[in-house]
């Protein structure tokens, strides 16, 4: 099936101020041109704006530079400009007092414009004239997904929070009725599952109007998105984290009571793995492949080809030209500055599908020529995956203001090299090539329109990879582990496990760590890595010197494993964000997270 769902903002018209933290008082004074906000809730077009707005506070994950540290502060990508707030947070140039990518505040906004919204929209007499009543409970629905959403995004990045329920804290409250202490973690899970759960009872499974198929409506919450979130949000919960962590024992309110779980509970694991193949037995969606067969192309595709049936949850309006250009290289017309690190780089498999150190297709010695260039042997015999992420020395590429394919060098003397800009280089001599749309690069005359194409939150592969990793924890060996491992292999044209040519993990610990390698390649530079090395806590074993090639070189030297960059991971500090001194001081029932 086509065009599932997605994201698509509505157009947003002249009521933006409405989530504001001051909407109410602004709307007070009624200029003649201007409607109260009672009245908003009386009528059909200025309720779905308010609505439409409520969305927009939806993450838009494209920049991994200034908008996140998802990938730049993990061990796939180093992000080359020192002038980003990424680099102060990877030589530890953060504190309560100086908080970088500090969403603390956004989220809370958004989760009280969902409030208000939902506890407004009844008796809306417009909507309830034309839609009925219908209409009313999926607009609802819609905005409880998105205030579960928005809590969800503040629990990946700083843990447990504080859970506000259906109350309405007005914008001018006073101190006292802002003093609410941080829920358990586990508390903060049931309570946004429960909610999903809500939104997901009433939430079509396809977008539509009065229950009918609808363009227009593209990409409102459906049923399929609240179910995806609940099954990340379950991952999470299930893993060792915040499954009987007892490294933070003393994470706790200042009642005492206990906010990081200290009893494992196998049953998270089930729990999620549920989770996950509820998503699947919806039927809706399927894995994107290429009408060629060509194995590129479709793990291309998965995310280029917009509203395709592997997209679940979708933001349309976003700046992923941005994206595209710090991604290219100089030689196109782009920034040449978004490097993946070699730790990554070695993390994709063999053509046998066997990890490098496995693989006797593997070899760093010598050459090959393709295209007439030399290829070093250690980028031969490769996975797809690799070929359709990763810009390597010497490797084809054509896009922006490269009208025909040509050999990309990051020798220091190339054209993309070091000695060619001050700044624009990546420093591990890789440049990320997934998720690049060579049209439509902003910075070489491309189409750089912020609608070119929708960024993908979550797609179907991640579901898989959800499911087997959940089942493996608490039923190792169940057949459907290695089937939805392999169907997404299968789509790589990566061997599978139990074929002739590639055996089965022998024991629960092995097959562990293939669908983590697994998961690394799958869904690498889409904003996971920072969680799931956290989550698994192995962040401080894989932190710290990021490597790659010897760029400052214009010979085979340049082929030589050396520190491109440092990542720090202070324990325990770097497991969460620090909430900033400014909320701090508002809230004094409020913890700060351990190390800060």
């Amino acid at each position: 099936m086509k065009k599932i769902t997605g994201y698509n903002l509505l157009l947003i018209g002249t009521l933006v101020t409405l989530v504001t933290s001051g909407c109410d008082k602004y709307l007070e004074q009624v200029p003649n041109d201007r409607i109260t906000i009672e009245q908003v809730f009386q009528k059909k077009g200025p309720s779905e704006q308010y609505l439409a707005n409520v969305y927009n506070y939806v993450n838009d994950d494209f920049s991994q530079w200034e908008g996140n540290p998802w990938g730049g502060n993990s061990d796939e990508i180093d992000i080359t400009w020192s002038k980003y707030p990424t680099y102060a947070l990877n030589i530890g140039n953060i504190s309560a007092g100086a908080t970088l990518f500090d969403t603390w505040g956004n989220y809370y906004r958004g989760i009280r414009s969902a409030t208000y919204f939902i506890n407004h929209i009844d008796n809306n007499a417009e909507i309830l004239a034309l839609n009925g009543q219908s209409r009313i409970d999926q607009y609802k629905a819609e905005a409880r997904f998105l205030r579960a959403y928005f809590y969800f995004l503040l629990m990946r990045q700083y843990g447990p929070v504080v859970i506000i329920g259906e109350t309405e804290i007005p914008a001018d409250a006073s101190a006292e009725a802002m003093q609410l202490p941080r829920s358990a973690f586990d508390t903060c899970v049931d309570y946004v599952a429960s909610e999903l759960d809500k939104a997901a009872a009433v939430l079509p499974r396809i977008p539509s109007n009065n229950g009918q198929a609808s363009d227009i409506e593209y990409g409102r919450a459906t049923l399929g998105m609240a179910l995806a979130v609940k099954a990340r949000l379950l991952l999470y919960a299930a893993s060792p984290l915040y499954n009987g962590n007892t490294d933070f024992a003393g994470f706790i309110n200042k009642d005492g009571s206990q906010l990081i779980n200290q009893s494992y509970q196998a049953g998270k694991w089930k729990r999620a793995a549920d989770a996950a193949k509820a998503v699947i037995d919806l039927g809706l969606y399927s894995l994107y492949k290429d009408p060629g067969n060509d194995p590129i192309k479709s793990v291309q595709g998965a995310l280029l080809q917009a509203w395709n049936a592997e997209q679940i949850f979708n933001r349309k309006n976003n700046n992923m030209p941005t994206w595209d250009v710090h991604c290219m290289p100089r030689q196109a017309g782009g920034w040449n500055g978004v490097g993946v690190t070699q730790e990554q780089v070695d993390a994709y498999f063999m053509s046998d599908g066997k990890p490098i150190g496995e693989s006797g297709l593997y070899t760093e010695a010598g050459f090959t020529t393709v295209n007439g260039v030399q290829v070093s042997n250690m980028y031969m015999n490769r996975e797809p995956r690799f070929y359709a992420s990763v810009t390597y020395n010497n490797s084809m590429f054509q896009g922006g203001n490269m009208q025909s394919a040509k050999a990309i060098s990051f020798f220091a003397g190339s054209p993309n090299g070091k000695n060619g800009h001050p700044t624009d280089f990546t420093k591990t001599g890789y440049l990320v090539r997934k998720n690049v749309a060579t049209q439509t690069n902003a910075g070489s005359g491309g189409n750089g329109t912020r609608y070119a194409r929708p960024l993908c939150l979550f797609r179907l592969a991640e579901v898989y990879l959800n499911y087997a990793e959940a089942l493996n924890e608490y039923d190792p060996g169940n057949a459907d582990i290695a089937k939805y491992l392999n169907l997404i292999r299968v789509r790589a044209n990566v061997p599978e496990y139990g074929s002739a040519n590639l055996s089965m993990p022998a024991s629960q610990a092995d097959m562990r760590a293939r669908i983590w390698q697994e998961r690394r390649v799958e869904l690498a530079f889409e904003t996971h890595r920072w969680f799931d090395i956290r989550r698994w806590k192995i962040a401080p074993q894989v932190m710290g010197p990021m490597h790659g090639m010897n760029i400052n070189k214009d010979d085979n030297s340049f082929y030589t494993r050396v520190v491109a960059s440092e990542h720090l991971f202070r324990f325990p500090a770097s497991y969460w964000f620090p909430i900033s001194q400014y909320d701090m001081d508002r809230s004094k029932l409020v913890v700060q997270n351990p190390g800060w």
